[in-house]
């Protein structure tokens, strides 16, 4: 089946890539270069982990995740096998997210920094808690077979739009962690003063607000949706017949009324011939 406007999309999903590719590159650069680099040794190279682990999976994994049912090239896959990619793509996010915290708290305890203090802590951990919930209904409802239908139809759009507020939670908690960061560590340039970090950081939120806009631009549109399988019966959620039911009930009866129709139509003609018959035998009589 073609997509609407496939080079529109194909446009949006290179950009997408990309801009999320260039969004990881530059946060190694940053704690690479910038920030002495990578450890686990409960020092501030512990803690660079929590950057680089986020932006890897809970923005730009997450974010293939959310859109991966609308690549065309999938359509012709099975919806159990694209369950399970989305399903997997989600997992792993969601375990490098949880990394991310440990790194940031043993670096807190290590130094003896107090934890969950600030807006972007209770934020961030918000994120992760929702994601983990999501994770557990999408496998537990969607991907194995145990849920009826009817709770999947009703699920569903609680499913979607919770999928989207958590990574747009995501976005808000990245740039208020960058902000948050650069404000303790520059002092010397002042961050202020627009320092090369400070810019070069700056970019990098720009990157990763730019690569949320495409995830949503390119999931909200209802023509890039991929296509309901023909074989597929969802029960509707208010309780109505299954999909596509109606319409095949429409036709039965259709076919019964114009059976019933040519029914009555050859006893009437039977009829009609039997009393030109006797009529017939009257008049030889």
């Amino acid at each position: 089946m073609a997509m609407e406007g496939y080079r529109g999309f194909l446009g949006l999903l290179v950009s997408a890539l990309l801009v999320g590719f260039l969004s990881v590159i530059f946060t190694l650069i940053w704690v690479l270069h910038y920030r002495e680099g990578l450890g686990w040794d409960g020092t501030a190279l512990e803690f660079n982990w929590h950057p680089v682990l986020v932006v890897t999976g809970f923005v730009f994994i997450q974010g293939i995740a959310i859109i991966v049912y609308r690549l065309p090239w999938t359509w012709k896959c099975s919806k159990l096998l694209m369950k399970s990619i989305h399903a997997g793509l989600n997992a792993v996010a969601a375990i490098l997210a949880i990394i991310s915290l440990v790194a940031v708290f043993d670096f807190h305890n290590a130094r003896n920094i107090p934890n969950m203090y600030s807006l972007h802590s209770w934020v961030g951990l918000t994120a992760v808690i929702l994601y983990i919930l999501q994770l557990l209904l999408g496998f537990f409802v969607f991907l194995l077979p145990w849920a009826p239908l009817s709770l999947r139809a009703l699920l569903m759009p609680i499913h979607v739009y919770s999928g989207l507020l958590v990574f747009g939670t995501v976005i808000a908690a990245v740039l208020m962690g960058v902000t948050e960061k650069l404000i303790f560590a520059l002092k010397n340039p002042a961050y202020s003063t627009f320092p090369p970090e400070g810019v070069f950081t700056n970019t990098l939120g720009l990157l990763i607000l730019v690569f949320g806009a495409l995830i949503f631009w390119i999931v909200t549109r209802p023509q890039w949706k991929r296509p309901k399988e023909p074989n597929s019966v969802l029960l509707q959620p208010n309780g109505g017949a299954p999909e596509g039911m109606e319409g095949s009930m429409a036709m039965n009866f259709g076919n019964m009324d114009k059976s019933d129709s040519e029914l009555n139509s050859e006893a009437a003609a039977r009829k009609r011939n039997i009393t030109l018959d006797e009529a017939g035998q009257r008049s030889t009589m």
